[in-house]
Protein backbone atom coordinates (compact mmCIF):
# COMPACT_ATOMS: atom_id res chain seq x y z
CA UNK A 1 0.00 0.00 0.00
CA UNK A 2 1.32 3.46 -0.89
CA UNK A 3 2.34 5.73 2.04
CA UNK A 4 -0.35 8.36 1.47
CA UNK A 5 -2.02 10.48 4.15
CA UNK A 6 -4.74 12.96 3.23
CA UNK A 7 -5.95 15.69 5.57
CA UNK A 8 -9.68 16.44 5.05
CA UNK A 9 -9.47 19.39 7.46
CA UNK A 10 -6.91 21.19 5.26
CA UNK A 11 -7.97 24.01 2.92
CA UNK A 12 -5.93 22.28 0.19
CA UNK A 13 -8.26 20.10 -1.95
CA UNK A 14 -7.89 16.37 -1.43
CA UNK A 15 -7.01 15.68 -5.05
CA UNK A 16 -4.22 18.32 -4.87
CA UNK A 17 -2.85 16.66 -1.71
CA UNK A 18 -2.95 13.28 -3.43
CA UNK A 19 -1.35 14.60 -6.61
CA UNK A 20 1.49 16.28 -4.70
CA UNK A 21 2.17 13.21 -2.53
CA UNK A 22 2.31 10.89 -5.53
CA UNK A 23 4.58 13.34 -7.33
CA UNK A 24 6.87 13.42 -4.26
CA UNK A 25 7.04 9.61 -4.22
CA UNK A 26 8.18 9.70 -7.84
CA UNK A 27 10.78 12.40 -7.19
CA UNK A 28 12.16 10.57 -4.15
CA UNK A 29 12.50 7.31 -6.06
CA UNK A 30 9.96 5.42 -3.92
CA UNK A 31 7.96 4.98 -7.12
CA UNK A 32 10.16 3.92 -10.05
CA UNK A 33 9.82 3.64 -13.80
CA UNK A 34 7.33 0.93 -14.71
CA UNK A 35 5.78 0.68 -11.23
CA UNK A 36 2.05 0.08 -11.36
CA UNK A 37 -0.14 2.25 -9.13
CA UNK A 38 -3.64 1.28 -7.97
CA UNK A 39 -6.68 1.90 -10.14
CA UNK A 40 -8.64 5.01 -9.18
CA UNK A 41 -11.50 2.99 -7.68
CA UNK A 42 -9.13 0.81 -5.68
CA UNK A 43 -7.09 3.75 -4.30
CA UNK A 44 -10.27 5.69 -3.50
CA UNK A 45 -11.43 2.76 -1.40
CA UNK A 46 -8.11 2.56 0.42
CA UNK A 47 -8.11 6.29 1.21
CA UNK A 48 -11.83 6.60 1.94
CA UNK A 49 -12.43 9.31 -0.67
CA UNK A 50 -14.64 9.70 -3.73
CA UNK A 51 -13.31 8.06 -6.88
CA UNK A 52 -13.42 11.45 -8.62
CA UNK A 53 -10.78 12.74 -6.18
CA UNK A 54 -8.31 10.09 -7.33
CA UNK A 55 -9.30 10.49 -10.99
CA UNK A 56 -8.57 14.24 -10.83
CA UNK A 57 -5.14 13.65 -9.27
CA UNK A 58 -4.30 11.00 -11.87
CA UNK A 59 -5.46 13.27 -14.72
CA UNK A 60 -3.10 16.07 -13.66
CA UNK A 61 -0.16 13.70 -13.16
CA UNK A 62 -0.81 12.20 -16.58
CA UNK A 63 -0.86 15.68 -18.15
CA UNK A 64 2.57 16.28 -16.56
CA UNK A 65 3.87 13.04 -18.07
CA UNK A 66 4.52 11.41 -14.69
CA UNK A 67 2.06 8.55 -15.17
CA UNK A 68 0.39 6.84 -18.10
CA UNK A 69 -2.76 4.75 -18.20
CA UNK A 70 -3.18 1.69 -20.43
CA UNK A 71 -6.62 0.22 -21.03
CA UNK A 72 -6.83 -3.28 -19.60
CA UNK A 73 -3.39 -3.10 -18.01
CA UNK A 74 -3.51 -0.28 -15.47
CA UNK A 75 -1.64 2.94 -14.69
CA UNK A 76 2.17 3.07 -14.58
CA UNK A 77 4.99 5.45 -13.72
CA UNK A 78 6.57 6.88 -16.88
CA UNK A 79 10.30 6.50 -17.41
CA UNK A 80 10.89 9.87 -19.09
CA UNK A 81 9.42 11.86 -16.24
CA UNK A 82 11.25 9.92 -13.58
CA UNK A 83 14.51 10.50 -15.41
CA UNK A 84 13.76 14.20 -15.53
CA UNK A 85 13.34 14.49 -11.76
CA UNK A 86 15.64 11.75 -10.47
CA UNK A 87 18.81 12.86 -8.61
CA UNK A 88 21.64 13.80 -10.94
CA UNK A 89 24.56 11.37 -10.65
CA UNK A 90 27.75 12.64 -9.09
CA UNK A 91 30.42 13.26 -11.69
CA UNK A 92 34.04 14.26 -11.75
CA UNK A 93 33.41 17.92 -12.45
CA UNK A 94 31.36 17.49 -15.62
CA UNK A 95 28.25 18.98 -13.95
CA UNK A 96 24.62 18.30 -14.79
CA UNK A 97 21.10 19.73 -14.50
CA UNK A 98 20.15 21.26 -11.17
CA UNK A 99 17.31 19.64 -9.22
CA UNK A 100 15.35 22.82 -8.60
CA UNK A 101 12.54 21.01 -6.81
CA UNK A 102 15.05 19.91 -4.16
CA UNK A 103 15.87 23.58 -3.48
CA UNK A 104 12.30 24.79 -2.91
CA UNK A 105 12.23 26.72 0.37
CA UNK A 106 8.53 25.96 0.93
CA UNK A 107 7.31 22.48 0.08
CA UNK A 108 3.68 22.99 1.03
CA UNK A 109 2.62 23.68 -2.54
CA UNK A 110 -0.32 25.90 -1.58
CA UNK A 111 -2.12 26.64 -4.86
CA UNK A 112 -5.08 28.54 -3.46
CA UNK A 113 -4.57 31.61 -5.64
CA UNK A 114 -4.00 29.68 -8.86
CA UNK A 115 -7.17 27.68 -8.22
CA UNK A 116 -9.17 30.91 -8.29
CA UNK A 117 -8.11 31.59 -11.88
CA UNK A 118 -8.50 28.38 -13.92
CA UNK A 119 -8.16 28.34 -17.68
CA UNK A 120 -11.67 28.79 -19.04
CA UNK A 121 -12.35 27.51 -22.57
CA UNK A 122 -14.14 29.74 -25.11
CA UNK A 123 -17.90 29.63 -24.76
CA UNK A 124 -17.89 28.58 -21.10
CA UNK A 125 -19.55 30.69 -18.41
CA UNK A 126 -17.06 31.58 -15.66
CA UNK A 127 -18.32 32.67 -12.25
CA UNK A 128 -14.74 32.43 -10.99
CA UNK A 129 -13.75 36.11 -10.96
CA UNK A 130 -14.24 38.77 -8.29
CA UNK A 131 -13.11 41.69 -10.42
CA UNK A 132 -14.61 44.24 -12.82
CA UNK A 133 -15.31 43.30 -16.41
CA UNK A 134 -12.85 44.70 -18.95
CA UNK A 135 -15.67 45.30 -21.45
CA UNK A 136 -16.53 48.51 -19.56
CA UNK A 137 -13.00 49.88 -19.16
CA UNK A 138 -13.01 53.51 -20.44
CA UNK A 139 -10.02 52.90 -22.69
CA UNK A 140 -10.19 56.16 -24.65
CA UNK A 141 -10.42 58.31 -21.53
CA UNK A 142 -7.53 56.41 -19.97
CA UNK A 143 -5.46 56.73 -23.15
CA UNK A 144 -5.96 60.50 -23.19
CA UNK A 145 -4.88 60.71 -19.55
CA UNK A 146 -1.74 58.66 -20.25
CA UNK A 147 -0.89 60.80 -23.28
CA UNK A 148 -1.37 63.97 -21.25
CA UNK A 149 1.00 62.96 -18.45
CA UNK A 150 3.59 61.67 -20.92
CA UNK A 151 3.57 64.98 -22.81
CA UNK A 152 3.69 66.99 -19.62
CA UNK A 153 6.27 65.08 -17.57
CA UNK A 154 7.16 61.89 -19.45
CA UNK A 155 10.89 61.98 -18.65
CA UNK A 156 10.29 62.47 -14.94
CA UNK A 157 7.66 59.78 -14.44
CA UNK A 158 9.69 57.23 -16.41
CA UNK A 159 12.53 57.72 -13.92
CA UNK A 160 12.67 56.20 -10.42
CA UNK A 161 10.29 57.94 -8.02
CA UNK A 162 9.57 58.31 -4.31
CA UNK A 163 9.04 55.05 -2.42
CA UNK A 164 5.91 56.42 -0.74
CA UNK A 165 4.23 57.28 -4.04
CA UNK A 166 3.73 59.82 -6.81
CA UNK A 167 2.88 63.10 -5.08
CA UNK A 168 -0.06 64.22 -7.29
CA UNK A 169 -1.76 60.85 -6.75
CA UNK A 170 -1.19 61.09 -3.02
CA UNK A 171 -2.82 64.55 -3.00
CA UNK A 172 -5.74 63.27 -5.08
CA UNK A 173 -6.30 60.37 -2.67
CA UNK A 174 -6.10 62.62 0.41
CA UNK A 175 -8.69 64.93 -1.13
CA UNK A 176 -10.87 61.91 -1.99
CA UNK A 177 -10.65 60.66 1.59
CA UNK A 178 -11.58 64.14 2.84
CA UNK A 179 -14.70 64.17 0.63
CA UNK A 180 -15.71 60.90 2.30
CA UNK A 181 -15.22 62.33 5.79
CA UNK A 182 -11.81 60.79 6.52
CA UNK A 183 -8.94 63.01 7.62
CA UNK A 184 -5.64 61.57 6.33
CA UNK A 185 -2.31 63.39 6.54
CA UNK A 186 0.38 62.87 3.92
CA UNK A 187 2.68 61.05 6.36
CA UNK A 188 -0.13 58.53 7.04
CA UNK A 189 -0.35 57.36 3.41
CA UNK A 190 1.78 54.90 1.43
CA UNK A 191 1.19 53.95 -2.21
CA UNK A 192 1.71 50.22 -2.90
CA UNK A 193 1.78 47.80 -5.81
CA UNK A 194 -1.83 46.79 -5.20
CA UNK A 195 -3.51 45.43 -2.10
CA UNK A 196 -1.58 42.17 -2.27
CA UNK A 197 1.73 43.96 -1.75
CA UNK A 198 0.21 45.92 1.13
CA UNK A 199 -0.54 42.65 2.96
CA UNK A 200 2.95 41.36 2.20
CA UNK A 201 4.61 44.56 3.49
CA UNK A 202 2.58 44.45 6.71
CA UNK A 203 3.62 40.84 7.19
CA UNK A 204 7.31 41.68 6.63
CA UNK A 205 7.21 44.79 8.80
CA UNK A 206 5.37 43.54 11.87
CA UNK A 207 5.24 39.74 11.98
CA UNK A 208 7.88 37.10 12.68
CA UNK A 209 7.66 33.35 11.98
CA UNK A 210 5.54 31.74 14.66
CA UNK A 211 3.58 34.90 15.52
CA UNK A 212 -0.20 34.53 15.63
CA UNK A 213 -2.65 36.42 13.41
CA UNK A 214 -6.41 36.28 13.91
CA UNK A 215 -7.87 35.74 10.45
CA UNK A 216 -11.39 35.31 9.12
CA UNK A 217 -12.32 31.78 8.10
CA UNK A 218 -13.16 31.55 5.22
CA UNK A 219 -10.79 34.26 4.01
CA UNK A 220 -9.19 35.85 0.96
CA UNK A 221 -6.70 33.21 -0.34
CA UNK A 222 -4.12 35.91 -1.08
CA UNK A 223 -3.88 36.71 2.63
CA UNK A 224 -3.81 33.01 3.54
CA UNK A 225 -0.96 32.49 1.07
CA UNK A 226 1.15 35.38 2.39
CA UNK A 227 0.76 34.38 6.03
CA UNK A 228 1.52 30.73 5.22
CA UNK A 229 4.63 31.72 3.28
CA UNK A 230 5.84 33.76 6.26
CA UNK A 231 5.19 30.79 8.58
CA UNK A 232 2.67 32.77 10.58
CA UNK A 233 0.28 30.92 12.88
CA UNK A 234 -3.17 31.86 11.59
CA UNK A 235 -6.01 31.42 14.07
CA UNK A 236 -9.45 31.02 12.55
CA UNK A 237 -12.32 33.32 13.46
CA UNK A 238 -15.63 32.20 11.89
CA UNK A 239 -17.53 34.36 9.41
CA UNK A 240 -21.28 33.96 9.12
CA UNK A 241 -22.93 34.67 5.76
CA UNK A 242 -26.25 36.50 5.55
CA UNK A 243 -28.73 33.96 4.19
CA UNK A 244 -31.87 35.38 5.80
CA UNK A 245 -31.28 39.12 5.27
CA UNK A 246 -31.99 39.60 8.98
CA UNK A 247 -29.48 37.60 11.02
CA UNK A 248 -26.07 38.52 12.42
CA UNK A 249 -23.46 38.47 9.67
CA UNK A 250 -19.74 38.90 9.22
CA UNK A 251 -16.95 38.17 11.65
CA UNK A 252 -18.01 36.45 14.89
CA UNK A 253 -16.75 39.05 17.36
CA UNK A 254 -17.49 36.82 20.37
CA UNK A 255 -15.28 34.12 18.88
CA UNK A 256 -12.58 36.73 18.21
CA UNK A 257 -12.61 37.78 21.85
CA UNK A 258 -12.11 34.16 22.91
CA UNK A 259 -9.17 33.92 20.51
CA UNK A 260 -7.56 37.04 21.99
CA UNK A 261 -8.19 35.76 25.51
CA UNK A 262 -6.47 32.45 24.87
CA UNK A 263 -3.66 33.49 22.51
CA UNK A 264 -1.00 36.17 22.16
CA UNK A 265 -2.16 37.61 18.85
CA UNK A 266 0.00 40.05 16.89
CA UNK A 267 -2.60 41.32 14.38
CA UNK A 268 -6.27 41.02 13.46
CA UNK A 269 -6.94 40.86 9.72
CA UNK A 270 -10.49 41.58 8.60
CA UNK A 271 -12.51 42.51 5.49
CA UNK A 272 -15.59 44.22 6.98
CA UNK A 273 -17.16 45.41 3.72
CA UNK A 274 -18.44 42.74 1.31
CA UNK A 275 -16.08 40.13 2.59
CA UNK A 276 -14.49 37.83 0.03
CA UNK A 277 -15.85 35.17 -0.39
CA UNK A 278 -19.12 35.49 1.55
CA UNK A 279 -20.12 39.02 0.46
CA UNK A 280 -21.14 39.99 3.99
CA UNK A 281 -20.84 43.48 5.50
CA UNK A 282 -20.13 43.80 9.19
CA UNK A 283 -22.85 45.74 11.10
CA UNK A 284 -21.92 49.07 12.68
CA UNK A 285 -22.47 47.77 16.22
CA UNK A 286 -20.04 44.90 15.61
CA UNK A 287 -17.45 47.29 14.16
CA UNK A 288 -17.56 49.29 17.37
CA UNK A 289 -17.31 46.13 19.47
CA UNK A 290 -14.33 44.96 17.41
CA UNK A 291 -12.50 48.24 18.04
CA UNK A 292 -13.27 48.12 21.75
CA UNK A 293 -12.03 44.53 22.11
CA UNK A 294 -8.90 45.17 20.02
CA UNK A 295 -8.06 48.23 22.15
CA UNK A 296 -8.60 46.29 25.37
CA UNK A 297 -6.19 43.55 24.29
CA UNK A 298 -3.91 46.06 22.51
CA UNK A 299 -3.95 44.18 19.21
CA UNK A 300 -3.78 46.27 15.99
CA UNK A 301 -6.29 45.72 13.18
CA UNK A 302 -5.56 45.45 9.46
CA UNK A 303 -8.72 46.51 7.61
CA UNK A 304 -8.97 45.35 4.00
CA UNK A 305 -11.33 47.89 2.41
CA UNK A 306 -10.90 46.82 -1.20
CA UNK A 307 -14.65 46.26 -1.74
CA UNK A 308 -15.94 49.14 0.42
CA UNK A 309 -16.66 51.43 -2.54
CA UNK A 310 -18.58 48.76 -4.44
CA UNK A 311 -21.77 49.16 -2.38
CA UNK A 312 -24.80 48.81 -4.66
CA UNK A 313 -27.69 49.50 -2.28
CA UNK A 314 -28.40 49.90 1.42
CA UNK A 315 -26.84 52.31 3.90
CA UNK A 316 -23.11 52.99 3.66
CA UNK A 317 -21.20 52.08 6.82
CA UNK A 318 -18.20 53.94 8.23
CA UNK A 319 -14.89 52.17 7.91
CA UNK A 320 -13.31 50.67 11.00
CA UNK A 321 -10.40 53.09 10.66
CA UNK A 322 -12.75 56.11 10.62
CA UNK A 323 -14.29 54.88 13.90
CA UNK A 324 -10.89 54.29 15.52
CA UNK A 325 -9.78 56.87 18.11
CA UNK A 326 -6.55 55.14 19.17
CA UNK A 327 -4.63 54.82 15.89
CA UNK A 328 -4.84 51.02 16.06
CA UNK A 329 -5.98 50.42 12.46
CA UNK A 330 -4.03 50.09 9.23
CA UNK A 331 -6.40 50.32 6.27
CA UNK A 332 -5.41 48.84 2.92
CA UNK A 333 -7.18 49.50 -0.37
CA UNK A 334 -6.66 49.44 -4.13
CA UNK A 335 -7.94 50.60 -7.51
CA UNK A 336 -8.34 46.94 -8.51
CA UNK A 337 -12.06 46.61 -7.81
CA UNK A 338 -13.16 50.15 -8.69
CA UNK A 339 -11.10 50.75 -11.83
CA UNK A 340 -8.28 48.73 -13.39
CA UNK A 341 -6.91 45.57 -11.71
CA UNK A 342 -3.99 45.36 -14.13
CA UNK A 343 -2.37 48.62 -13.01
CA UNK A 344 -1.52 47.20 -9.57
CA UNK A 345 -1.85 50.46 -7.63
CA UNK A 346 -3.09 50.43 -4.04
CA UNK A 347 -2.40 52.13 -0.74
CA UNK A 348 -2.07 51.84 3.05
CA UNK A 349 -3.36 54.37 5.58
CA UNK A 350 -2.36 54.23 9.24
CA UNK A 351 -0.45 55.75 12.11
CA UNK A 352 2.61 57.74 11.01
CA UNK A 353 5.08 55.40 12.76
CA UNK A 354 3.52 52.32 11.15
CA UNK A 355 3.49 53.87 7.67
CA UNK A 356 7.11 54.97 7.96
CA UNK A 357 8.10 51.41 8.86
CA UNK A 358 6.14 50.09 5.86
CA UNK A 359 7.81 52.66 3.61
CA UNK A 360 11.28 51.45 4.60
CA UNK A 361 10.31 47.83 3.99
CA UNK A 362 8.83 48.78 0.62
CA UNK A 363 12.01 50.66 -0.30
CA UNK A 364 14.05 47.51 0.20
CA UNK A 365 11.48 45.42 -1.69
CA UNK A 366 10.85 47.29 -4.94
CA UNK A 367 12.18 50.88 -4.55
CA UNK A 368 8.90 52.42 -5.74
CA UNK A 369 5.53 51.81 -7.39
CA UNK A 370 5.31 52.29 -11.17
CA UNK A 371 5.03 56.04 -11.75
CA UNK A 372 3.31 55.96 -15.15
CA UNK A 373 0.36 54.06 -13.67
CA UNK A 374 0.20 56.43 -10.71
CA UNK A 375 0.42 59.55 -12.84
CA UNK A 376 -2.25 58.33 -15.24
CA UNK A 377 -4.58 57.45 -12.38
CA UNK A 378 -4.04 60.87 -10.81
CA UNK A 379 -5.02 62.49 -14.11
CA UNK A 380 -7.97 60.11 -14.43
CA UNK A 381 -9.23 61.21 -10.99
CA UNK A 382 -8.53 64.90 -11.63
CA UNK A 383 -10.62 64.89 -14.82
CA UNK A 384 -13.58 63.28 -13.01
CA UNK A 385 -13.38 60.02 -14.96
CA UNK A 386 -13.11 57.80 -11.86
CA UNK A 387 -16.26 59.23 -10.30
CA UNK A 388 -18.23 58.70 -13.53
CA UNK A 389 -16.79 55.22 -14.03
CA UNK A 390 -17.76 54.20 -10.49
CA UNK A 391 -21.33 55.40 -11.01
CA UNK A 392 -21.58 53.46 -14.27
CA UNK A 393 -20.17 50.25 -12.81
CA UNK A 394 -22.54 50.36 -9.86
CA UNK A 395 -25.46 50.25 -12.32
CA UNK A 396 -23.86 47.37 -14.22
CA UNK A 397 -23.14 45.37 -11.09
CA UNK A 398 -26.58 46.07 -9.61
CA UNK A 399 -28.21 44.62 -12.72
CA UNK A 400 -25.96 41.55 -12.67
CA UNK A 401 -26.47 40.88 -8.97
CA UNK A 402 -30.23 41.19 -9.46
CA UNK A 403 -30.10 38.68 -12.32
CA UNK A 404 -28.17 36.23 -10.15
CA UNK A 405 -30.46 36.60 -7.13
CA UNK A 406 -33.60 36.19 -9.24
CA UNK A 407 -32.26 33.08 -10.98
CA UNK A 408 -31.08 31.50 -7.74
CA UNK A 409 -34.47 32.18 -6.16
CA UNK A 410 -36.30 30.68 -9.12
CA UNK A 411 -34.24 27.55 -9.74
CA UNK A 412 -32.26 26.56 -6.64
CA UNK A 413 -33.56 23.37 -4.96
CA UNK A 414 -34.81 23.39 -1.39
CA UNK A 415 -32.08 23.00 1.19
CA UNK A 416 -29.64 25.30 -0.60
CA UNK A 417 -28.93 28.78 0.83
CA UNK A 418 -26.93 31.75 -0.39
CA UNK A 419 -25.80 35.15 0.83
CA UNK A 420 -27.62 38.36 -0.10
CA UNK A 421 -24.86 40.97 -0.49
CA UNK A 422 -25.54 44.69 -0.81
CA UNK A 423 -22.34 45.14 -2.78
CA UNK A 424 -19.06 43.51 -3.63
CA UNK A 425 -18.75 41.02 -6.45
CA UNK A 426 -19.60 37.57 -5.09
CA UNK A 427 -22.42 35.40 -3.77
CA UNK A 428 -21.67 32.59 -1.31
CA UNK A 429 -23.69 29.38 -1.73
CA UNK A 430 -24.15 26.58 0.79
CA UNK A 431 -25.30 23.29 -0.73
CA UNK A 432 -27.34 20.65 1.14
CA UNK A 433 -25.30 18.67 3.71
CA UNK A 434 -23.18 15.89 2.26
CA UNK A 435 -22.46 17.59 -1.06
CA UNK A 436 -18.88 18.33 -2.10
CA UNK A 437 -18.65 21.38 -4.36
CA UNK A 438 -15.33 20.07 -5.68
CA UNK A 439 -17.01 16.94 -7.02
CA UNK A 440 -19.92 18.96 -8.37
CA UNK A 441 -17.45 21.26 -10.10
CA UNK A 442 -16.28 18.44 -12.35
CA UNK A 443 -19.79 17.82 -13.68
CA UNK A 444 -20.44 21.56 -13.98
CA UNK A 445 -17.35 22.06 -16.14
CA UNK A 446 -18.58 19.33 -18.47
CA UNK A 447 -21.59 21.62 -19.01
CA UNK A 448 -19.41 24.71 -19.50
CA UNK A 449 -20.01 26.23 -16.04
CA UNK A 450 -17.06 27.31 -13.88
CA UNK A 451 -17.10 28.40 -10.23
CA UNK A 452 -14.79 28.28 -7.20
CA UNK A 453 -15.39 25.57 -4.56
CA UNK A 454 -15.54 27.02 -1.06
CA UNK A 455 -12.75 24.86 0.31
CA UNK A 456 -10.17 27.11 -1.41
CA UNK A 457 -11.07 29.93 1.01
CA UNK A 458 -10.62 27.96 4.24
CA UNK A 459 -7.39 27.41 6.11
CA UNK A 460 -9.07 25.46 8.93
CA UNK A 461 -12.16 23.22 9.04
CA UNK A 462 -13.12 23.60 5.37
CA UNK A 463 -16.80 23.32 4.49
CA UNK A 464 -16.87 21.21 1.30
CA UNK A 465 -20.54 21.99 0.57
CA UNK A 466 -19.83 25.68 -0.08
CA UNK A 467 -18.94 27.56 -3.25
CA UNK A 468 -18.51 31.10 -4.57
CA UNK A 469 -20.23 32.63 -7.59
CA UNK A 470 -18.70 35.85 -8.95
CA UNK A 471 -21.23 38.00 -10.81
CA UNK A 472 -19.31 41.17 -11.73
CA UNK A 473 -17.61 39.84 -14.88
CA UNK A 474 -20.60 37.95 -16.37
CA UNK A 475 -23.41 39.55 -18.37
CA UNK A 476 -27.05 39.09 -17.31
CA UNK A 477 -27.97 36.65 -20.06
CA UNK A 478 -25.02 34.39 -19.25
CA UNK A 479 -25.73 34.65 -15.52
CA UNK A 480 -29.30 33.42 -16.00
CA UNK A 481 -28.25 30.59 -18.34
CA UNK A 482 -25.27 29.54 -16.23
CA UNK A 483 -27.08 29.56 -12.88
CA UNK A 484 -30.07 27.71 -14.34
CA UNK A 485 -27.75 25.04 -15.77
CA UNK A 486 -26.00 24.71 -12.41
CA UNK A 487 -29.31 24.39 -10.57
CA UNK A 488 -30.50 21.70 -12.98
CA UNK A 489 -27.27 19.80 -12.35
CA UNK A 490 -27.71 20.11 -8.60
CA UNK A 491 -31.31 18.88 -8.80
CA UNK A 492 -30.17 15.92 -10.90
CA UNK A 493 -27.56 15.00 -8.28
CA UNK A 494 -30.19 15.29 -5.54
CA UNK A 495 -32.49 12.91 -7.42
CA UNK A 496 -29.64 10.40 -7.77
CA UNK A 497 -29.09 10.53 -4.03
CA UNK A 498 -32.76 10.05 -3.32
CA UNK A 499 -32.91 7.03 -5.66
CA UNK A 500 -29.77 5.63 -4.06
CA UNK A 501 -31.32 6.01 -0.63
CA UNK A 502 -34.50 4.20 -1.71
CA UNK A 503 -32.50 1.38 -3.34
CA UNK A 504 -30.47 0.95 -0.17
CA UNK A 505 -33.65 0.84 1.91
CA UNK A 506 -35.20 -1.83 -0.39
CA UNK A 507 -32.01 -3.89 -0.18
CA UNK A 508 -32.11 -3.82 3.60
CA UNK A 509 -35.78 -4.80 3.64
CA UNK A 510 -35.05 -7.71 1.30
CA UNK A 511 -32.44 -9.02 3.73
CA UNK A 512 -34.83 -9.03 6.68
Amino acid sequence: MLPLQLQPESHIPLYVQLRDQLRALVHSGDLKTGDRIPASRELAGQLGVHRTTVANAYAELESEGLIEGHVGRGTFICGASVKQFSPAPRTNGNGGPARWEALFADERGDEGLSRLMPDVPPGAIAFTCARPSEEFFPIEEFRRCANAVLRREGRRILQLGASDGYEPLRRALIEWFRSEGQNVRSEQLLITDGGQQAIDLICKAFIRPGDAVALENPAYPGAISIFAGARVRTIAVPVEADVSRTGHVGLDVDALENVLLQNRVKLIFITPDFHNPTGTAMPLSERRRLLEIAARYQVPIVEDSIYARTRLHGTALPSIRSLDTHGNVIQIDSFSKIAFPGLRVGWCVGAQSAIERLRLVKLSTDLHTDQLSQATLAEFIERGHLKRHLAKMKKVHSSRLEAMEETLQKHMPEGTTWSHPEGGMTVWVTLPPGFDAGDLQIHARERGIYFVPGRHFYFQSPQPNTLRFGFSAVDEKSIRRGIQTFCELLKSELRKRQRGGRDEFRARVALV
